[in-house]
Protein backbone atom coordinates (compact mmCIF):
# COMPACT_ATOMS: atom_id res chain seq x y z
CA UNK A 1 0.00 0.00 0.00
CA UNK A 2 1.52 3.39 -0.99
CA UNK A 3 2.36 5.93 1.69
CA UNK A 4 -0.02 8.83 2.06
CA UNK A 5 1.56 12.12 1.09
CA UNK A 6 2.06 14.55 4.00
CA UNK A 7 -0.84 16.92 4.54
CA UNK A 8 -0.49 20.68 4.80
CA UNK A 9 -2.49 20.72 8.03
CA UNK A 10 -0.56 21.21 11.26
CA UNK A 11 -0.13 18.05 13.29
CA UNK A 12 -2.37 17.91 16.32
CA UNK A 13 -0.66 17.18 19.59
CA UNK A 14 -1.96 14.55 21.93
CA UNK A 15 -3.28 15.69 25.29
CA UNK A 16 -0.24 14.10 26.95
CA UNK A 17 2.19 16.00 24.67
CA UNK A 18 0.43 19.29 25.44
CA UNK A 19 0.58 18.58 29.18
CA UNK A 20 4.31 17.79 28.98
CA UNK A 21 5.00 21.02 27.06
CA UNK A 22 3.04 23.12 29.56
CA UNK A 23 5.01 21.55 32.41
CA UNK A 24 8.33 22.50 30.84
CA UNK A 25 7.43 26.03 29.72
CA UNK A 26 8.41 28.68 32.28
CA UNK A 27 5.41 30.16 34.06
CA UNK A 28 5.42 33.93 34.55
CA UNK A 29 3.54 35.62 37.40
CA UNK A 30 0.34 37.23 36.15
CA UNK A 31 1.44 40.66 37.32
CA UNK A 32 4.52 40.78 35.10
CA UNK A 33 4.52 40.97 31.30
CA UNK A 34 6.96 38.75 29.41
CA UNK A 35 10.46 40.24 29.28
CA UNK A 36 10.14 40.87 25.54
CA UNK A 37 7.07 43.08 25.97
CA UNK A 38 7.50 46.82 26.48
CA UNK A 39 6.10 48.02 29.80
CA UNK A 40 2.46 49.13 29.55
CA UNK A 41 0.64 51.66 31.65
CA UNK A 42 -3.04 51.40 32.42
CA UNK A 43 -3.84 54.42 30.26
CA UNK A 44 -2.11 53.28 27.05
CA UNK A 45 -4.60 52.13 24.42
CA UNK A 46 -3.94 48.55 23.41
CA UNK A 47 -2.44 48.09 19.94
CA UNK A 48 -2.19 44.35 20.49
CA UNK A 49 -3.61 42.01 23.15
CA UNK A 50 -2.28 42.90 26.59
CA UNK A 51 -2.70 41.21 29.95
CA UNK A 52 -3.21 43.28 33.08
CA UNK A 53 -3.55 42.43 36.75
CA UNK A 54 -5.30 44.76 39.21
CA UNK A 55 -2.57 43.95 41.77
CA UNK A 56 0.00 45.51 39.43
CA UNK A 57 -1.94 48.76 38.83
CA UNK A 58 -1.43 51.28 41.62
CA UNK A 59 -4.74 52.48 43.09
CA UNK A 60 -5.28 56.21 42.68
CA UNK A 61 -6.63 57.77 45.91
CA UNK A 62 -8.99 60.45 44.59
CA UNK A 63 -10.41 61.45 47.96
CA UNK A 64 -10.47 59.85 51.43
CA UNK A 65 -13.37 57.53 50.49
CA UNK A 66 -12.63 56.75 46.84
CA UNK A 67 -9.87 54.89 45.00
CA UNK A 68 -9.71 54.04 41.32
CA UNK A 69 -7.75 51.87 38.91
CA UNK A 70 -8.36 51.59 35.19
CA UNK A 71 -7.22 49.89 32.03
CA UNK A 72 -7.80 51.54 28.67
CA UNK A 73 -8.24 49.90 25.29
CA UNK A 74 -8.66 51.59 21.93
CA UNK A 75 -12.48 51.73 22.16
CA UNK A 76 -13.37 51.29 25.84
CA UNK A 77 -12.11 51.51 29.41
CA UNK A 78 -12.56 49.21 32.41
CA UNK A 79 -12.35 50.80 35.85
CA UNK A 80 -12.20 49.24 39.29
CA UNK A 81 -13.58 51.71 41.82
CA UNK A 82 -13.55 51.17 45.57
CA UNK A 83 -15.93 53.38 47.54
CA UNK A 84 -16.12 53.43 51.34
CA UNK A 85 -19.54 53.64 52.95
CA UNK A 86 -20.81 57.24 52.76
CA UNK A 87 -18.81 58.18 49.66
CA UNK A 88 -20.66 60.50 47.30
CA UNK A 89 -19.86 60.81 43.62
CA UNK A 90 -21.29 64.26 42.78
CA UNK A 91 -23.73 64.74 39.93
CA UNK A 92 -21.97 64.76 36.58
CA UNK A 93 -22.46 63.63 33.00
CA UNK A 94 -20.13 62.52 30.23
CA UNK A 95 -20.37 61.61 26.55
CA UNK A 96 -19.43 58.00 27.37
CA UNK A 97 -21.84 55.13 27.76
CA UNK A 98 -21.32 53.60 31.22
CA UNK A 99 -22.04 50.08 32.41
CA UNK A 100 -21.67 49.73 36.18
CA UNK A 101 -21.32 46.27 37.76
CA UNK A 102 -21.32 46.02 41.55
CA UNK A 103 -19.08 43.19 42.74
CA UNK A 104 -19.50 43.89 46.47
CA UNK A 105 -21.61 46.34 48.47
CA UNK A 106 -24.31 48.68 47.20
CA UNK A 107 -24.53 52.00 45.36
CA UNK A 108 -27.55 54.25 45.03
CA UNK A 109 -27.58 56.01 41.67
CA UNK A 110 -29.64 59.21 41.41
CA UNK A 111 -30.84 60.08 37.90
CA UNK A 112 -32.90 62.89 36.37
CA UNK A 113 -36.54 63.29 37.37
CA UNK A 114 -36.03 61.84 40.85
CA UNK A 115 -35.35 58.34 39.49
CA UNK A 116 -33.09 56.24 41.75
CA UNK A 117 -31.65 52.77 41.43
CA UNK A 118 -30.02 50.87 44.26
CA UNK A 119 -27.55 48.44 42.69
CA UNK A 120 -26.33 45.67 44.95
CA UNK A 121 -23.69 42.94 44.51
CA UNK A 122 -24.27 41.20 41.18
CA UNK A 123 -26.34 44.08 39.78
CA UNK A 124 -25.62 45.98 36.59
CA UNK A 125 -26.79 49.48 35.61
CA UNK A 126 -26.44 50.85 32.08
CA UNK A 127 -26.23 54.65 31.87
CA UNK A 128 -26.53 56.14 28.36
CA UNK A 129 -24.20 58.95 27.25
CA UNK A 130 -24.88 62.48 28.57
CA UNK A 131 -27.31 61.40 31.32
CA UNK A 132 -26.63 63.35 34.54
CA UNK A 133 -26.15 61.02 37.50
CA UNK A 134 -24.64 60.80 40.97
CA UNK A 135 -23.89 57.87 43.25
CA UNK A 136 -23.84 57.25 46.99
CA UNK A 137 -22.17 54.24 48.65
CA UNK A 138 -24.65 52.63 51.02
CA UNK A 139 -21.94 50.16 52.06
CA UNK A 140 -18.26 49.63 51.37
CA UNK A 141 -18.42 48.87 47.63
CA UNK A 142 -16.32 47.48 44.80
CA UNK A 143 -17.66 48.69 41.46
CA UNK A 144 -16.41 47.78 37.98
CA UNK A 145 -17.37 50.32 35.30
CA UNK A 146 -17.01 50.01 31.55
CA UNK A 147 -16.90 53.25 29.57
CA UNK A 148 -17.13 53.52 25.80
CA UNK A 149 -15.28 55.39 24.50
CA UNK A 150 -12.60 55.73 27.21
CA UNK A 151 -12.96 58.65 29.65
CA UNK A 152 -10.44 61.21 28.41
CA UNK A 153 -11.00 63.34 31.53
CA UNK A 154 -9.81 60.41 33.67
CA UNK A 155 -6.81 59.72 31.45
CA UNK A 156 -5.73 63.38 31.53
CA UNK A 157 -6.53 63.82 35.25
CA UNK A 158 -9.14 66.50 34.51
CA UNK A 159 -11.69 64.97 36.91
CA UNK A 160 -11.73 67.40 39.84
CA UNK A 161 -15.32 66.48 40.73
CA UNK A 162 -13.94 63.17 42.07
CA UNK A 163 -10.85 64.67 43.74
CA UNK A 164 -12.63 66.93 46.22
CA UNK A 165 -13.46 65.85 49.77
CA UNK A 166 -16.86 64.21 49.97
CA UNK A 167 -19.79 66.47 50.79
CA UNK A 168 -22.06 65.55 53.67
CA UNK A 169 -24.11 62.49 52.62
CA UNK A 170 -27.69 63.24 51.79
Amino acid sequence: MPETPPRDEPQRKSQKESQLESQTEPQLPLSQPPASSPPLTASQPAQQPSLHNWNAIAPEQLNPLLTRQFVTGAECMLARIVLRKGCTVPEHSHPNEQIAFILEGALRFDLPGGETHTVRAGGVLVIPPNVPHSAFALEDTIDFDIFAPPRQDWISGDDTYLRTPNPTPR
